[in-house]
């Protein structure tokens, strides 16, 4: 596989293989700011990775040097009509749901600024991995708005309700150090490593059952904010569709035989 362009400013790049795919934002002019063509080319480039089934995890990354996304093109909107801002509205709401309900596990890795839309999109994959550089926050209600982008759902998710609160109602933005201690990214390493640390862990990642990792997945998110009793009826379908494959076969044939597993992938 090689490099897939969606738009302008959206790409996927192949590693590992083809087994880890690299979502890139690649509008450095306006340091990512997702304007409707970009939100489209999101939508887009994650449907493409949803249907591959060769693709055991995903990074989104960006180009820019100092910067992850800073979220909604303002400079757009501002000439937006209500009329004009309700027909963009499905394609941003298609851009954050593409990276959220993508069925591999996501990383990304950030760096410089990831505010608003910017730190959803980051919020919506399973794991952030920041470098000393990163500047995180959701302040919307500092421009008349809110998050829009799952924000308010996401981010209690990690945080707690009252945490979230208290950084969504102040707007500010939170410094790398502070953000690892609060929980908002999940791994802190050195100013330009964010990249390569997320494409090594997705490469560890990768390495394991395609449809074992889609199961947890799947496992994980549904499971989640259900009752004890719900959730491992969640999770109990979830093992049903990887105990009878091909895969749990593989792997434990290769585990007998002190091999590494080839994974069939069904």
């Amino acid at each position: 596989m090689s490099e897939q362009r969606f738009g302008e400013w959206v790409a996927i790049r192949p590693h590992e293989d083809g087994r880890v795919a690299e979502l890139v934002l690649d509008r450095p002019k306006a340091m990512n700011a997702v304007s409707t063509e970009l939100g489209r080319s999101i939508a887009e480039a994650t449907a493409a990775l949803s249907a591959d089934r060769t693709v055991r995890a995903v990074v989104l990354t960006s180009t820019h040097e100092r910067a992850f996304c800073v979220g909604a093109d303002l400079k757009e909107r501002n000439s937006f009509t209500d009329a004009d801002l309700s027909r963009q509205r499905p394609h941003a709401r298609a851009a954050y749901t593409g990276v959220l309900e993508l069925p591999v596990p996501a990383i990304a890795a950030v760096h410089g600024f990831a505010l608003g839309g910017g730190f959803e999109l980051a919020l919506s994959c399973d794991i952030i991995v920041a470098d000393e550089t990163a500047v995180v926050g959701l302040p919307e209600v500092s421009v008349g708005v809110i998050p829009g982008g799952g924000g308010t759902q996401l981010l209690p998710r990690r945080v707690g309700a009252a945490r979230a609160a208290e950084l969504i109602f102040s707007a500010r933005r939170v410094a790398a150090a502070e953000a690892r201690e609060l929980g908002l990214v999940d791994q802190l390493v050195p100013a330009g490593q964010d990249r390569d640390e997320a494409l090594a862990l997705a490469a560890r990642i990768a390495a394991n059952s395609p449809v074992g990792l889609r199961a947890a997945k799947r496992a994980l998110r549904l499971g989640h904010g259900l009752d004890l009793r719900a959730g491992l009826e969640v999770e109990d379908a979830a093992w049903r569709t990887v105990a009878f494959s091909g895969d749990r076969a593989e792997g434990v044939a290769a585990f007998n035989e002190k091999r590494t597993p080839d994974w069939p992938g069904e």
